[in-house]
């Protein structure tokens, strides 16, 4: 009698993993260049590469795909928003978390989930408010533990650290991230970027700075 044989458990993990970032790149292709409501399972599948009944196996609907695509977002926004460390000093940490934000704010790409959620969020408010919650106000209270840190040791001195923090996050954007998220202009340069931030930074410090 011949034992069938079996991929190993990992090796099985590793494709479906695979598979489902495929799906999500078509997706996130599609949705860019269709919005929400332009895209279908059926482009989103050819975009992919894969068969529908096989995008239907790790999706139940769109809603369900671009909810992955959010979560994804939050992800890559957790990489800049997770180098906090409350024992650094406020400077070095402002100027290295403001440069990284912008950069995965601004990355070439990185627009296409935030503008198809700003086009249907009044249409589809739970989408957009989602979205909010799990990227933008999760930086921002990621940011403020920080600030509440700084606070108690002394270094900073602030009554409200979210508002703070959201501060600090727009200043960033100036001058940046409404020229790139309406393709107006490309990602902006390292220089562009510092001398936003740096400009940023001084500002927070002057304002908060025990």
């Amino acid at each position: 009698m011949v034992t069938p044989s079996h991929a190993p458990l990992a090796a099985v993990g590793e494709e479906d993993s695979a598979k489902r970032r495929q799906i999500l790149d078509g997706a996130r292709k599609v949705f860019m260049t269709l919005g929400f409501d332009g895209a279908s399972m059926g482009e989103i599948a050819r975009a992919a590469g894969v068969s529908k009944g096989t995008l239907y196996v790790y999706f139940t609907d769109k809603s369900a795909l671009f909810e992955s695509i959010v979560e994804q977002e939050k992800l890559e926004q957790g990489k800049a928003v997770l180098s906090f460390d409350p024992g650094r000093d406020a400077e070095t940490t402002l100027t290295e978390f403001g440069r990284a934000y912008i950069q995965l704010l601004c990355r070439p790409g990185g627009g296409s989930a935030i503008r198809t959620v700003m086009a249907i969020a009044e249409r589809m408010p739970d989408i957009g408010k989602r979205f909010y919650e799990a990227v933008l106000a999760h930086s921002i209270r990621q940011f403020a533990g920080y600030l509440d840190a700084r606070v108690k040791a002394g270094e900073l001195k602030i009554e409200d650290t979210e508002l703070a923090a959201a501060q600090f996050m727009m200043s960033c954007q100036a001058t940046l991230f409404q020229p790139f998220i309406f393709q107006a202009k490309p990602s902006p340069t390292n220089a562009e970027i510092d001398k936003v931030v740096n400009s940023a930074v001084r500002m927070f410090l002057a304002a908060y700075r025990n």
